[in-house]
This record gives structure tokens, sequence and C-alpha cells, in this order.
């Protein structure tokens, strides 16, 4: 007969026991337990190492996973549609013929083999902004296939025109749709009911995670304390399992203090085998990132960690960017930012723009500017106000008396920042990196963390949509950090669309 080895807290062993007791395809309930679809039950002497055809059911579980894929594969069916029709009947005077209803399997064919279906099953926040890439490769081998089978798809003949507008709806029309199609998943979905295996201060941190990402729609109902106790192994498997059966838990979420061990697996295997998603917080991560590369080794995983900072051909394509960005974002705004200084100028006196000394790139300082959204001489009252801060490292009062009527304005918009695309143009900041900190903030930043000042600082970065002012200075030169460990030109790209609507929504002060 097999065994197997078991982690938990006290409040699961009883539920552990309730659930081997019971017969195989059947599981006793508690009492309190409120209704739900009943999730079969392996028999004890097969749950570790067993066949997939054992598996329990959870049906709750498939239902979600089962609402997501349809609703992406309705959602991509409709995009690609669309965007054909916009293309070769209203950009050109072609039509399309009955044969281009092929794009409908066509396009769910490809998503599903590119994993754009696969994803939100496993993951807790489920964002669209993750599939850019993969969605960008989606819409260029539409557009080539279209352009190839134009002759059985089109009536008449696609000129550039029509192929460039196709390749540009199919992309923006996909990810429209894909995240009205999550939009309306989450609301018909139920709660995701998870248990956190592991330390308190990881428990904590989760729970805060889960409570600033709203989309995630998943919450904290149950915690069993994990060790590395190899003799305490068994009880804790069995309290594991019982709080999963008495909570009806969705996903479990480990946070171990090692993931080496062969406790640590035979958990793993444990959680699977009943059905319930499992997600792991690793340590690892914390200083790589997650930019590794798996590699293999007749059957053996390592992982390949790639260098921190940037190689200078990555360097010289973020500087790119950079230039280009602040170039036409100055043309755009320009106009606007000439009234704001005029409303500066009529509202109070003073200059337009605050200076500010800042630590940048290698730790060299440089003169930040800002439109100035407080009385002149507000620095001189700072020592003043101290004892109404109320960040942590930083400076912030959310209702500070310092600042002017326009400023409050500029503030909740963020548009104070926009002088700092001359920054940008002078090689000082970058459109997307590290907060620049302040000489005083700086010097709290000490071992690996001082790194963050590989690249150079950004006028947005990922400190900036989480809330800047909510997060304290030793969690943001975390973030910091890792936003230099995992760089990418797509990271830079989804920062920045993350960054507009905390904007417009008066989160980004």
């Amino acid at each position: 007969m097999q065994t197997f080895r078991v982690r938990g807290p006290e409040p699961t062993i009883q539920h552990l026991r309730t659930r081997f007791s019971a017969p195989a395809g059947r599981a006793e309930r508690s009492p309190d337990a409120p209704p739900r679809k009943d999730r079969s039950v392996l028999a004890p002497a097969r749950v570790v190492g067993a066949r997939l055809s054992d598996a329990p059911s959870a049906a709750p579980i498939a239902v979600r996973d089962r609402l997501y894929r349809r609703l992406l594969a309705y959602s991509d069916a409709a995009a690609a549609i669309s965007a054909l029709f916009l293309a070769v009947n209203v950009l050109g005077e072609d039509s399309l013929r009955p044969a281009s209803l092929l794009t409908v399997p066509l396009v769910v064919v490809a998503s599903k083999l590119m994993g754009l279906y696969d994803r939100d099953g496993v993951v807790l926040n489920k964002t669209t902004l993750e599939d850019s890439s993969a969605v960008f490769q989606l819409a260029t081998l539409l557009t080539l296939v279209t352009w190839l089978l134009q002759g059985v798809m089109v009536d008449g003949h696609l000129g550039r025109d029509q192929v460039l507008g196709l390749w540009g709806l199919l992309y923006v029309t996909a990810l429209t749709a894909r995240c009205l199609a999550r939009n309306v998943a989450r609301r018909r979905s139920a709660v995701e009911r998870c248990l956190i295996a592991g330390a308190s201060p990881a428990a904590d941190r989760i729970r805060r995670g889960l409570m600033q990402t709203p989309r995630a729609k998943a919450e904290i109902v149950a915690q069993v304390p994990l060790d590395s106790d190899a003799r305490r192994h068994k009880e804790q498997m069995r309290r594991l399992e019982e709080t999963i059966r008495r909570e009806n838990i969705d996903r479990v979420i480990l946070a171990p203090n090692a993931t080496d061990s062969d406790e640590f697996l035979d958990t793993i295997s444990v959680i699977k085998s009943l059905g319930v998603r499992a997600s792991i917080l690793p340590r690892l991560f914390e200083v790589v990132g997650t930019s590794v590369e798996f590699d293999s080794l007749n059957g053996l995983t390592v992982l390949g960690i790639r260098r921190l900072g940037l190689v200078r051909s990555s360097r010289a394509v973020k500087r790119a960017m950079d230039l280009l960005g602040a170039v036409i974002a100055l043309i755009v705004i320009g106009p606007l930012m000439v009234a704001i200084a005029i409303a500066i100028r009529v509202d109070s006196r003073g200059p337009v723009f605050f200076r500010q000394t800042r630590v940048g790139r290698e730790g060299r300082r440089f003169t930040m500017l800002k439109f100035r959204t407080m009385v002149d001489g507000a620095d001189a009252m700072k020592g003043a106000l101290a004892s109404r801060n109320e960040a942590d490292g930083l400076f912030k009062i959310a209702t500070d008396p310092r600042v002017t009527r326009t400023g409050r304005l500029l503030r909740r918009l963020s548009l104070d920042e926009l002088p700092q695309l001359v920054n940008v143009l002078l090689g000082e900041m970058s459109l997307v990196g590290p907060r620049p900190l302040i000489v005083d903030e700086d010097c709290k930043v000490v071992g690996r963390h001082r790194r963050r000042l590989q690249l150079t600082p950004g006028m947005t970065g990922p400190w900036q949509i989480l809330g800047s002012a909510r997060i304290p200075l030793h969690e943001m030169v975390k973030i910091d950090y890792l936003y230099v460990a995992k760089w990418s030109p797509w990271t830079d790209v989804k920062i920045m669309l993350r960054t507009v609507p905390y904007m417009l929504r008066g989160d980004s002060m």
C-alpha cells in the first residue's frame, strides 16, 4: 500500500482524517460548509503518484477555467472577423467571400497552440497586457495567411494599406476583445478561495498583494503553517488536506522556507492530486527576477540566470525608445504644457518649474524638473510638517497644506511630471525605470538593492502603477531591483500602458 507524507497546521488535521476515511469518489462535508458541487476524493493509498484518471473532478475550478477559455475564444473569433471586415470592406473597395469564415477556426487553433487560453487557469492576476507579445505574433500570422490566401478569402485584391490596416486592426481588436472577455468572465465567476501554506510574514505579503490587485478576484480564507521538519510532515499534510476540504479551497499558495526538500515535492503532489490549483511564492525570484532561461541536461532542469543590468545593445534600444517617445510626447502635449505654465503663474507667486536634486544612474546626481505644485519656499516648511508624514521612508502627506489649487489638480493627474520629458531628452531620466530618489532617501538604500541604480531612473515604473504613495521605501527598492533584473522592451511598453489609467483615476500620487 502506497503511503505519503503531508504538511500543514493544527486546524487542518481533523479534516484530513475525515478526508482519508471517506470512500473514493465521495467526500463527507462539514455541516457548516457552504453548498457546493461535490469534489470526488482519492483513497488514501492513491494520493501520491495517482494517475490522471484518478484525480478528483474539482467542478467549481473547471467551471471557472472553462468560462475564461470559451469567452477568450469567442473574443478572438469576433476580433478576427471584425478586423477582416474593416480592412477589406472599409479600407478598400473589396469584399469578403464565405471562405473568410475559415479565419474563425484558424485564430482559435493558433491561439490555443500559443498558449493564449491556458495561462488564466494557472495565474491569479489575469491581465490582458501579458498577452500582448503573443497577440502581436498571432496578428502577424493571420495577416500573412490572409495575404497568401486572398484569392480564396477576398473578392478582389488587397492593397498595401489594407494589409497594414489588417495587421494593426487584428492586434488592437484582439487585445480589446480579450480585455472585455476577461472582464465579463471575472464578473460571472465566483471569488477564488485561497489557502496560504507557509510562514506568517509571507502570508501577510500575499494578502496585501491580493488587496492591491482587484483583477485577481481572490480571497484568503485559511492559512496552514509549514516547516521543514520531516518528522511533522505527515501530520501537516493531514491538516492541509482537511482544511482544503472544509473550506472548499480553489487554490493553495505555497510560501515555503525552502523548495528543494522531498517533503515540499510531496506537498505539491498532494495538492495537485486533490484537483485544486497551486501557486508558489519562491524566495529565489526576489533576487533573480523572472528573467531566467530553462535549460535541460539529460532530463535535469537547470535555470540559467541572466545578467543584472543591460548589455550595450539593449541599452541602445531603451535609449531609442526614450528619445522617440519623448519627442512625440513634447510635440503632442506642448500646447498643454504652455497652458499649465500660465495657470501656475496666475494661481500663485513663484517660478513655473520646481527643481530638485535626485540620484540617477550609477549614483550620479542630476536636477529633476517638475511643474511647481506648492507655494514658493515649500521646502523650508518641511520640518514643521514632519509629524504629519504618512509614508514609510518617504515624505508624503495626503492633504499637504503647501499644495496650491492648480497644484492639487496637476498632482491628481500626474501632469506635474511632464517637464521630466526634458530630463529624458538629456539622458538623465528614462520614460520607464526605477524611481528617482532624493539624496536623503537614497542613503537609506543599502546592499544588493543599490543595483537598482544600474538603470536610468524613470518618469514612471512599476512603483507608479502600484500606487507610489502607498508603498514603503524598503518595498519600493525591491520592486525597482526586480525591474532591473527582468527588463525587456515589452516590460516598458506594458508599464507605460498601465500608467495611463492610473493617472486618469488619480491613483498615482
